[in-house]
């Protein structure tokens, strides 16, 4: 169990995060970059993003999102709002990682301690964008730069002062 919410998303310089069910680049990689960051942990996504990748994604638990109650899934959990899939995932293994879509991952924004975004060197078109954040309320805490994209760490400026306060790291 985990008071960790982590936002999963890779971010072109335009915003976009999708093209439709899409993602709209392949950049070597990357993906596996994102079952690395995620693998062992509870991954909360819409069930159009689930329906695109059309499975549970082994090694990790998936909760899916969605207002239809007769939708179900073998292998997934299933959650009718945000704050019950993030309290359904936050019982389960690891923390809580939330891998999309874009409504979830503005559902998701105001709960999550971290963000984890791949900033993709690229503005592709698309008609998926990821949510719009207060810069000032996140702390970069690590950057790894890379010539097609960069993945940086973020925690939330508020949460960082609470670990210091107690003393305690929060891990990264």
């Amino acid at each position: 169990m985990s008071d960790r919410v982590v936002l999963v998303a890779a971010v072109a310089d335009n915003g976009v995060i999708g093209d439709g069910p899409d993602i709209p680049w392949r950049i070597p990689g990357e993906q596996a970059e994102f079952k690395a960051l995620t693998m062992g942990h509870t991954l909360v996504m819409g069930r159009t993003t689930f329906e695109s990748i059309g499975r549970p994604l082994p090694g990790r638990t998936t909760v899916v999102l969605t207002r239809d109650p007769s939708w179900s899934h073998e292998g997934v959990l299933v959650a009718g709002d945000i704050v019950s899939a993030l309290a359904l995932a936050a019982q389960q293994q690891g923390d809580v990682m939330v891998a999309g879509g874009a409504q979830v991952y503005a559902a998701a924004l105001p709960y999550a301690t971290d963000q984890v975004l791949t900033l993709v060197h690229l503005a592709p078109d698309g008609d998926v964008r990821y949510p719009a954040y207060e810069p000032s309320a996140w702390v970069e805490s690590r950057r790894d730069a890379g010539a097609q994209y960069d993945r940086v760490w973020l925690r939330r400026a508020e949460h960082s002062a609470r670990l210091a306060l107690s003393g305690g790291t929060g891990g990264s």
